[in-house]
């Protein structure tokens, strides 16, 4: 039997299993919801993951609920709220339990062979040890690598390490990989914070980025002092604040993207030849959003559309070929990953299954959840708050001037008006601070 004939067998025995072949999860880093263009956006090239979307399942309302990296990637990890896990900020490492509970370690003690590549984005020790092959990286990386002579791009060294991930190991083995990109965050200290593989130069040059409808002084003003005086604000003057410094960082931001694009596409390419494609999970989601000179904000942190809202494709075996509107959760995919693996979701896992939604199977709406971001930070004001499908009620800790905004986001979707203090939404108010009570209580 020829090699292509003996793969092709192979493959099909293996979709007449339960398992699948594997689950591959890539993770961007600040992509928000619309950088893509199967969400909308008309401008950024993003042909490989529009046909991933169409492949598979595009979530249109997906969240997460800390928009920080170090927490939001553990909650992904381990399925979990920040105040269950206790990862805020980066200094606090994913405890013992929490790393056990997470479905990479679940899946390589069933005996899947398991990967990490990219960035860990978690405070202490490189848990090399909990995986079959590490290839991670602590910190936020460098996209050059100065003792790289090729000058390879960081994104395409990790394609290319997935790759080769994907070629090695038993063939009759299921893997999960996890590749953990940096893009499309910034170089930190950098005088060029946004800094794509040169190949994409080209990419935008002639286009003429609209800056965003709240992008005004009028919606600046209207945003309490502390915002005003924030860390997003001092980043925005960086960034965002003249019409070329406007364009050339979004550009970037965009061009960045485009590198995650053809990872991805790199990804699904190694998978088809190796006839895996079909019968594997590729998830693609974000660590958390990002403003573009919304509000005039640069960062994340803040409970706003921007900061919270992130791309999630998920295709799964035999594809789906779904527009995915229901309130999804970062935590939700955890219990997600076991259920395609075939393993029990632990008690600790405070999200659920996306499996039906895949299907078009029956899914209990989720109505309200809770978004916390406690990092401690002088110019990033703490904060709470509940998300339901029409209202967002936004509480700012240790803040007496503003700590409340309250937006109708039926009629009010840039949330531009704060009601908080208004008298004829006072009911609306407190009902949503009851609320968000009761799901403090819960989430511990």
């Amino acid at each position: 039997m020829s090699a292509s004939a003996l793969a092709t067998a192979r493959g099909a025995l293996r979709r007449k299993r339960d398992k699948p072949a594997g689950v591959v999860f890539i993770i961007a880093d600040d992509m928000r919801w619309d950088a893509l263009g199967a969400a909308g956006n008309r401008i950024i090239h993003t042909p490989r993951l529009d046909a991933l979307a169409a492949d598979g399942a595009l979530f249109l309302n997906h969240f997460v609920t800390t928009s920080i990296c170090p927490a939001s990637r553990a909650s992904i990890l381990c399925g979990q709220y920040a105040r269950r896990h206790g990862v805020w900020g980066f200094r606090a490492p994913l405890g013992d339990a929490a790393l056990r509970n997470s479905f990479p370690a679940a899946m390589r003690r069933a005996g899947w062979r398991t990967g990490f590549i990219g960035k860990w984005g978690l405070a202490g020790p490189a848990p090399e040890e909990a995986f079959d092959v590490w290839r991670g990286f602590l910190g936020q990386g460098q996209y050059f690598d100065a003792d790289d002579e090729t000058g390879t791009h960081l994104t395409a060294r990790l394609a290319g390490q997935a790759e080769a991930f994907l070629e090695s190991g038993p063939s009759e083995q299921p893997f999960c990989l996890i590749v953990s990109a940096k893009a499309p965050h910034v170089q930190d200290g950098d005088p060029e914070p946004f800094q794509p593989d040169p190949r994409y130069a080209e990419l935008y040059r002639d286009v003429v980025i609209p800056r965003p409808p709240t992008a005004t002084r009028a919606d600046f003003e209207r945003l309490p002092r502390f915002l005003r005086e924030s860390e997003g604000r001092r980043r925005w003057e960086r960034r965002f604040a003249s019409d070329a410094q406007y364009q050339r960082s979004v550009k970037q931001y965009y061009r960045l993207v485009s590198g995650l694009d053809d990872l991805v596409g790199r990804v699904i390419g190694r998978l088809k030849r190796l006839n895996r494609y079909d019968d594997s999970w590729i998830v693609f989601t974000s660590d958390n959003g990002f403003f573009l000179g919304e509000h005039g904000l640069a960062g994340k942190w803040w409970g706003f559309e921007e900061a919270i809202r992130t791309p999630l494709i998920i295709k799964p075996p035999g594809g789906s070929g779904r527009r995915v509107h229901a309130m999804t959760l970062n935590i939700d995919l955890c219990p997600t990953a076991l259920a395609a693996a075939g393993l029990e979701t632990p008690t600790a896992i405070q999200g659920r299954d996306l499996a039906p939604l895949l299907r078009g199977k029956s899914w209990r709406p989720r109505k309200a959840w809770l978004y916390e971001h406690l990092f401690k930070h002088p110019r990033i004001a703490r904060s709470e708050g509940v998300r339901t499908q029409r209202y967002k009620y936004l509480e700012f800790l240790d803040r007496a001037d503003g700590g409340e905004l309250l937006f109708d986001l039926r009629h009010d979707p840039h949330e531009t008006v704060n009601l908080a203090d208004l008298v004829e939404h006072r009911h609306t108010r407190q009902r949503l601070r009851n609320l968000l009570q009761r799901l403090k209580r819960e989430a511990v």
